[in-house]
Order: C-alpha cells, then sequence, then structure tokens
C-alpha cells in the first residue's frame, strides 16, 4: 500500500487505485505496526487541573510531599497525654498518681500548657501532642481520683497512641510519579499535603463523525429505511472511557464536499478524527478518497485482515491520526478496541487497557474465514466442568452483541474453524465476570421476559441464550443451562414436547401461544380464509413471496408440514425471530410467513390461526433446587406472571 492518497483526475483511474488499494489486505499485526510507526514518539501535551477535575487523567510530573502529615504528633485515642516515665511503674496493685492540667486539647486546638513531671493533660483523638507529653494513656485505663486528678494503673512506653509528625508522608517524599492515573485514593493522598492543582497529561481531543445518508440521530422520527446513528453515541462514550474528550460532531451525508469540510474542520480543532461508515469501497464511501487531500502520509492501511473489521482505514493527516470504523457498530467496536484503544490511551499518557482472560469451552463448532483474525463475542455459563462459551452468532450489524456478550475469543488467521469442545481463552470486556444466577438456552419468546422480570428486580442475573428448542435440549443434555425452552411437536404421538426429553430432564409447562399465517390487511389471497387454503392460495400465485424461519425451529416445522414438497418463493429466506417474519411481511419484503399471535398483533398485520403450540421447558433435574430456579419456578406459577402473559396474547398452561 503507498504512503498516501492524491488527488486522481480521472474517475477510471481513481476506480482502478480504488480496487487495488483494497486488495492490498494487511495482517492486524502489520496494520497495528504501521499505525504506531506513523503515530509514535510524541510528546504528551499538560495541562493544569484542580482536584475535583483530574479524576481519570495522568500525571504529567512526579510530585514530591511538601508539608509533613501529619504536620504534628498527635493522638490516636480519647484519653490523656502523659510523660510515660511517671508510670514506668504504675500496675493494678500500685496505681500511679497524676495531676490534671487546666486545659483539654481537642482536634484544631493548639496545645498552651506543658506536661510537667506528674501531671496529664486530657486529650481527643487527633489532637496535637502538648511539649513535655511522649505518649498517651487511654481513657479506658484510668480512674478519676478527685476532680483534679486521676490514677493511671498501667504502665505506658514512649510513643505509644502517638502518630509522629511526618510518620504517614514525609515532606520532600516523593509522593505520586508521573503517569500515575488519579482515581480517588490519589486525591486524598494529595489534599492531605494542601495541593490543590496537579499538572496532567492533556485529554486527547477526539472528534467524531458518523456518514451515511440513511442516519438519523436518536429522539428524531426514522422514516423508512433509515437508521438510528447508534456508533456515534458508543464511539463517543468508548472514547471518554479510555481517555479521550470526545467531540461529536453528527452525523454527515453522502455529500463528498460536505464530508470533506467537516473532516477539515474536525482536524484543526482535535487532535485525532475517528469516523464510522464509509470504508466499504460503494457508490456512498466517500471518506477514504478526501483524506489523500488532508495531509501526509494519508492512508497507511485501509483492509485488515480481521473479522469483524476488514474495511478499517488508517491514516496519518500532517500529525494527527484518522481513524474510518466500519458502519457495521459491531465491526466498528471491535476495531476501536483492538486498534484505536490502545493508540488512544498512550496519548493520554495512561497504561495500556488491562485486560482480564479466562478459560472456557467452545460448546458448539464455530466457522472461520480462513486467512482473517476473527473475533467472536461469547456468553459465559457455569458448566459441569467450568466456564461454557456461547457464541453469540449475530453478526457485525448487532448492537446487542456487545452489551450482552461477557467477553471475545479469537481464532486465528490460519484455522478455518474452531471446532465443539476446544477449550479457549476469553477476553472479558470488564475485570471481573459474574456467572448467572440462572441460565435458559433454547428457544426465545417475548413471553420468557415478562416471566424473568421479577427474578431481575430481585437481584438475580438472568442470561437468555436463543439457539432454538433443539439446541437448548443439546445444551441441557450436556448442562450447560438450567432450563431450555422447547416447542417442539411429535408426528408420532401427536405430543408437545415430552417425547423429546432424555433422562435427567423434566417437563416444566409454560404457555400456549397460537401459531398462525400473517399476512398484510386487505391482501384478498388470505382474507377470510383458513390456513390450509391460504397457504393453497399462496402456493396458486407465482408473485406470492413467503418468508421462513431457520432450521430447527419449532415454526420451522409447522411450515414444512403445510408445504409439503413445495419450495415458493422466499423459501430461502429462514430468519432466527417471529419479530423478523413480521417485519419482513409489514415492510412488503415478504407476503406471507408464519409467527406467533402476540408479534403479529404488535405491528398490525392480519393473522389467520394454525395451531396453537406448547412453549415449555426442559428442566434439568440436577439443577431444580438451586434458588434461581426456584425463583423461576415461583415466577412462573405466581398470579402476577398469569395475568402477564394473558394481557401479552398467551395463554398460561
Amino acid at each position: 500500500m503507498g504512503s498516501g492518497m492524491t488527488m486522481i483526475p480521472k474517475a477510471r483511474d481513481r476506480s482502478a487505485l480504488e480496487q487495488e488499494q483494497f486488495l492490498n489486505i494487511l495482517s492486524r499485526e502489520e496494520a497495528l505496526a504501521r499505525f504506531a510507526a506513523a503515530l509514535f514518539p510524541r510528546a504528551i501535551p499538560s495541562e493544569r487541573r484542580k482536584l475535583a477535575d483530574a479524576l481519570g487523567t495522568a500525571l504529567a510530573e512526579d510530585i514530591t510531599a511538601p508539608i509533613d502529615v501529619p504536620p504534628f504528633d498527635r493522638s490516636n485515642v480519647d484519653g490523656f497525654a502523659v510523660r510515660s516515665a511517671d508510670l514506668s511503674a504504675a500496675g493494678e496493685g500500685a496505681p500511679a498518681r497524676l495531676a490534671l492540667n487546666g486545659e483539654t486539647i481537642h482536634c484544631g486546638i493548639a496545645p498552651k500548657l506543658q506536661v510537667a513531671v506528674g501531671t496529664a493533660t486530657p486529650i481527643a483523638t487527633g489532637g496535637p501532642l502538648p511539649r513535655g507529653a511522649d505518649a498517651v494513656v487511654m481513657v479506658e485505663h484510668t480512674q478519676p481520683a478527685g476532680s483534679d486528678a486521676l490514677e493511671v494503673r498501667r504502665a505506658v512506653s514512649p510513643g505509644q497512641f502517638v502518630s509522629y509528625a511526618g510518620s504517614d508522608i514525609a515532606r520532600g517524599e516523593a509522593l505520586l510519579r508521573a503517569g500515575t492515573i488519579i482515581g480517588s485514593r490519589e486525591i486524598g493522598m494529595l489534599a492531605a499535603c494542601g495541593i490543590a492543582e496537579v499538572r496532567v497529561a492533556r485529554k486527547p481531543r477526539v472528534a467524531v463523525i458518523s456518514t451515511g445518508d440513511e442516519l438519523v440521530q436518536p429522539g428524531e422520527a426514522l422514516a423508512p429505511a433509515a437508521i438510528y446513528d447508534t456508533n456515534g453515541a458508543i464511539v463517543a462514550a468508548a472514547i471518554d472511557e479510555n481517555g479521550g474528550e470526545a467531540i461529536f460532531l453528527g452525523a454527515i451525508p453522502d455529500d463528498e464536499a460536505k464530508l470533506e469540510a467537516a473532516m477539515r474542520h474536525a482536524l484543526a480543532d482535535a487532535d485525532m478524527l475517528v469516523l464510522s461508515g464509509g470504508t466499504s469501497k460503494g457508490a456512498g464511501d466517500l471518506s477514504h478518497r478526501i483524506i489523500g487531500r488532508l495531509g501526509q502520509p494519508g492512508i497507511i492501511a485501509h483492509g485488515v485482515a480481521l473479522k469483524p473489521g476488514k474495511p478499517l482505514c488508517l491514516a496519518m493527516c500532517d500529525g494527527k491520526p484518522v481513524v474510518i470504523l466500519p458502519g457495521f457498530p459491531t465491526s466498528a467496536m471491535f476495531t476501536f478496541h483492538d486498534v484505536v484503544v490502545p493508540a488512544l490511551r498512550k496519548m493520554a499518557g495512561l497504561p495500556p487497557r488491562s485486560d482480564t482472560k479466562v478459560s472456557a469451552t467452545v460448546p458448539v463448532r464455530i466457522a472461520s474465514e480462513l486467512g482473517r483474525t476473527e473475533f467472536i463475542m461469547v456468553s459465559l455459563v457455569e458448566g459441569k466442568d467450568g466456564l461454557i462459551a456461547y457464541p453469540s452468532g449475530k453478526g457485525s450489524g448487532a448492537i446487542t452483541s456487545f452489551a450482552q456478550a461477557d467477553g471475545f475469543l479469537r481464532i486465528e488467521a490460519l484455522a478455518d474453524q474452531m471446532p465443539a469442545g476446544t477449550g479457549a481463552e476469553v477476553t472479558l470486556f470488564t475485570p471481573h465476570v459474574r456467572v448467572p444466577d440462572l441460565v435458559i438456552v433454547g428457544s426465545h419468546c417475548t413471553g420468557l421476559d415478562l416471566v424473568t422480570a421479577p427474578l431481575a428486580h430481585a437481584g438475580l442475573t438472568v442470561r437468555s441464550i436463543a439457539v432454538g428448542s433443539l439446541g437448548g435440549l443439546a445444551a441441557a443434555k450436556r448442562g450447560e443451562c438450567d432450563l431450555a425452552p422447547i416447542h417442539l411437536f411429535d408426528d408420532e404421538s401427536e405430543t408437545y414436547n415430552a417425547p423429546y426429553l432424555a433422562e435427567g430432564l423434566e417437563l416444566v409447562p409454560g404457555w400456549r401461544r397460537m401459531q398462525g399465517i400473517v399476512f398484510r390487511d386487505g391482501d384478498r389471497r388470505f382474507e377470510g380464509l383458513g390456513a390450509k387454503e391460504a397457504v393453497a392460495a399462496a402456493l396458486a400465485d407465482a408473485t406470492c413471496i413467503m418468508v421462513n424461519r431457520n432450521q430447527g425451529a419449532g415454526t420451522r416445522i409447522l411450515i414444512d408440514r403445510l408445504l409439503g414438497g413445495a419450495r415458493p418463493e422466499g423459501y430461502w429466506n429462514q430468519p432466527r425471530s417471529h419479530n423478523a417474519v413480521a417485519a419482513a411481511v409489514a415492510q412488503h419484503r415478504a407476503d406471507w410467513g408464519m409467527t406467533i399471535a402476540p408479534v403479529a398483533h404488535a405491528v398490525g398485520l392480519g393473522f389467520i390461526p394454525l395451531a396453537e403450540e406448547h412453549y415449555d421447558f426442559a428442566l434439568v433435574t440436577a439443577r431444580k433446587q438451586r434458588p434461581a430456579v426456584q425463583a423461576f419456578l415461583d415466577a412462573l406459577g405466581s398470579d402476577e406472571a398469569r395475568a402477564a402473559l394473558e394481557r401479552a396474547g398467551f395463554r398460561p398452561a
């Protein structure tokens, strides 16, 4: 890859150069090395900040203590300041009698009277030790002897219950070193020395721009084919989390002049520019074209052998780093944390991020693309022999993948898969992982959220992993979950779920939900017909497009039974959820499909009932007595849950 980009006079030449450049994919390691070499070494700017504003920053210089802490000898207890020599012979049988001096020393009160031989001065915890005294006797070890004297029945040693000046921090001592991250404890140390301001590394100002005609800011109305700009918010937050100061400049449409003006403004005002979108060489991808006009050396890497994150673009424009993240949220965040965060933290004077790693077993085979380092987000659950790492499987466009996963594992570029049962190292997103109290693996249903809500409100963590009924049964048999929601019809017995249970599993009745055909109101091909007649009408019309469900889903079994051997247009469109089926029909991408009544009604679709299916739970008997399982069973049978299910359109078993 060349050292930069220049103005290209002909569109044909530009297209050829872009294609050539994008084919020159760098390894992750090579891309990181090039970026670091272009960015460092560099001086870290500093600024003075008040203590209240210094939290989370890195000190830019060593700090020595300007005073002793404590600044005077002080008492550690409530008692009496004494001369230890006066009590050397004191004991239970021979108490020492001391005359009381005419003052009491409290915190903030400077002593006026000397403790002479045979006398004592009352002193409070933290009070300055008076002249002549070298120890403090606790009040519990004394007895009054009239109004102006006391008896002491035990000896004390010099320095007893006294903190000497400088015993905590000595004047001139190195208090904190440059590079120390200022937390609440460091602020306490600085405040104890009377230091009100410190010189810290200035937080890098990082401009954030989202690109794309389709982007709408949260809070605004969502137009057809538009999406909310999630990358802007999440990238800005991640910058603040890692020592930067994010400056979000909004979403810029796919207009080259507008985008170039925004990028120039950002680089003039900020230390770094991070964009998302505009890296894949599509017709609307403009960011990479502009970079070559913004400064030297320009693009350093465009295309990295990462999954997710292949379209990543790294550049340097006259000393200021520019990063163009992929548009899909998961790709954007993986590449940001993997590539940008190390550079950003170094620019902020912060140490490298300390990642916590744990060992886990992968229960299912994970296919991988040969030649690309792949990161797989996983959710952790407790298995029989340790942690189990379930891949999220939601793809690089999924927002929830990052929020719901515990961490990620890595598949090296030379591997084309990770076999089931592989032991893997999982890098955690947070320093600690809390294994969920209740693990539910299987078919998902919106009714499940209604039943588990009381558990979450009670402080129990519930992890629900949607892998389909058959996947849930397999997980339950392996002991990787507490409950597996299933809705599987057995043709031979003409019953739901029970025939599929294996030894060690028992059936917990859940609720009934009506499955049926969905269509748009007003479609005469379906209105007034039963389910079988509606499907027959759809098959008779070659222009009628269906939307299917994924293999392993209970709904798919019902669909295939209705279709027989037919494979109409849309059969191979196989989304994994009821909501996706309803969305396809509502948005005119399909004309009919099968989903459950509550989902159909929620989006205003017509609904033809087919069969009331049983959504039940395969319970791992060995885990039945766990408190979280009992809490779930109690919630499932409660009047509140039954009422909530009925309101949502389900029928409790």
